[in-house]
């Protein structure tokens, strides 16, 4: 019987061994790497620099450096990327992790983006980095060590390191619009006013293509999009688009939902004059589909605001003519 017991010893341990080598091997597959991660955000840090300054380069090496390149526990579980805490004037949702003190208070956001914006929105409204704002938006080493100076993190090294990933990952070019992408191909071009050729840049405020609806200027959302993000990349007001769209504050559109970036118009082209109404179509679908005004919409068919539709109904999208 001894030697059964020694085979079925040494059999468990080699199970073990086992069990534990695919589990490494699980978490490693599992892992975002640096450069998947930058692929990932780099056009949400360019959007960014566009609406605040902030140099794609350095938000790009805070998210990589703050978030682990996204695999950390903050960044996964509450798309906290930045590691901002929750402060004094923090409304939102928060969870709580020990870091320089024992169950710390962080900010937990709804997407990534959000965590970006806010990003973005904490330096921009914090008076102890204002002087930052003074800098070139290429100037990333000023902004590394600006960003030490003031605190945003206790490590002695944290501009250091913040310089050594953007070097390592040539992310100044973001700084440029050059997509992370197009750095392989171009090693040697030189950055800035040297000579980068403008087919290489990338246009920030182009990423969702612009398309006319009843004369009226759109654009489709893409899955995880915001109005904030879509009115960065055109240069507009975000309770522009609120208003355009008809919706009210904090509302998320869906992907290949219809957003107009202009006033949509009083009524639709000569030859479409009605609209027959099908299942769970409303007033609002029927004003995004045509591009005409809600209001106007429930004035000219004598409608309260909110009034559900019946299938079958007839709506009038032009002014009824006179019999």
């Amino acid at each position: 019987m001894l030697p059964l017991k020694i085979n079925n010893y040494k059999h468990m341990k080699y199970l073990s061994l086992l069990l534990l080598l695919l589990t490494s091997s699980f978490v490693s597959v599992s892992q975002i790497s640096r450069t998947e991660y930058i692929q990932r955000y780099q056009v949400l840090a360019i959007e960014e620099m566009n609406r605040s300054g902030i140099p794609a380069s350095i938000k790009m090496a805070q998210g990589c450096l703050e978030s682990a390149n996204g695999n950390s526990e903050l960044s996964r579980k509450s798309n906290n990327h930045f590691g901002i805490k929750c402060k004094s004037g923090w409304k939102g949702k928060r969870v709580y992790y020990d870091d320089d003190a024992k169950g710390e208070c962080f900010r937990k956001y709804k997407t990534v983006e959000d965590s970006y914006i806010d990003h973005t929105n904490f330096l921009m409204e914090n008076p102890r980095y204002s002087k930052l704002f003074t800098l070139k938006t290429n100037d990333y080493k000023g902004w590394a060590h600006g960003l030490k100076k003031a605190g945003y993190a206790t490590s002695r090294t944290y501009a250091s390191s913040l310089i050594d990933i953007i070097e390592a990952n040539k992310l100044y070019r973001l700084d440029y619009k050059m997509s992370f992408d197009e750095m392989t191909a171009f090693e040697q071009k030189q950055i800035g006013s040297q000579g980068i050729s403008n087919s290489l840049s990338i246009n920030a405020f182009q990423l969702h293509k612009i398309i006319k609806r009843n004369r009226v200027k759109s654009v489709v959302a893409r899955k995880g999009d915001t109005y904030e993000v879509i009115a960065q990349e055109l240069g507009l007001k975000n309770w522009v688009l609120y208003k355009y769209n008809d919706q009210s504050a904090g509302y998320r559109p869906q992907e290949n939902e219809v957003i107009y970036i202009q006033p949509k118009k009083r009524k639709t082209k000569k030859h479409t004059l009605t609209h027959k109404v099908e299942p769970r179509e409303t007033m609002h679908y029927l004003s995004q589909m045509y591009g005409i005004k809600l209001n106007l919409l429930y004035r000219r068919n004598g409608m309260e605001t909110g009034y559900q539709l019946a299938q079958g109904q007839i709506i009038y999208l032009r002014k009824r003519e006179k019999k």
